[in-house]
């Protein structure tokens, strides 16, 4: 009589090949994003700044710091090379002369409807062409996924420190 359970060595070995298959699979989907990014004269990074501010302008270089869960002297750069692209601008804070409040200008909003729409398209010639049922199983799969790296890594996300709320604008996430 054959013995049916795979054993923990079988589940393991299933585990790491599914854990390389979506470290691939990101990593594809990122080359893929980023050429077409820089048809448009953007890098991944500067992509989400954009998009980030379609959302909220206004925003200090500390609060895009922590909505886009980089360091402050990464987006001091980024934004440094978004100003002289003429994609956004900073604007004086009354009262705070330390701080900068980011604004796109128009040639930035225009760039960053470009992207949106650039990774709808993406998206709807990927994730798009599977049906609805193997969509909410896969979001399923991705959700309980990211809550057993939470529970290992004992963080949570509060609602302010998510980058993609319910109802944002379709953004390059730079980290899962």
């Amino acid at each position: 009589m054959a013995n049916r359970n795979p054993g923990p060595k079988k589940l393991d070995a299933d585990a790491t090949r599914v854990w390389f298959r979506l470290l691939r699979l990101e990593s594809r989907i990122n080359t893929a994003l980023g050429s077409r990014l820089r048809a448009l004269g953007l890098t991944a990074p500067q992509c989400d700044v954009l998009t980030t501010l379609t959302e909220r302008e206004g925003v200090t270089q500390q609060e895009l710091a922590e909505r886009l869960y980089v360091t402050k002297g990464n987006i001091s750069g980024l934004i440094d090379r978004l100003v002289a692209g003429g994609f956004v601008e900073r604007r004086n804070i009354a009262g705070d002369r330390r701080s900068h409040a980011i604004y796109l200008t128009p040639a930035g909003r225009r760039r960053a409807d470009e992207a949106i729409a650039m990774q709808r398209d993406f998206v709807a010639q990927t994730f798009g062409q599977l049906s609805a049922e193997k969509l909410v199983a896969f979001e399923e799969l991705l959700v309980l996924t990211r809550d057993l790296v939470r529970a290992q890594s004992n963080q949570t996300d509060t609602p302010e420190q998510d980058p993609f709320p319910e109802g944002s604008s379709l953004a390059l996430p730079s980290t899962a």
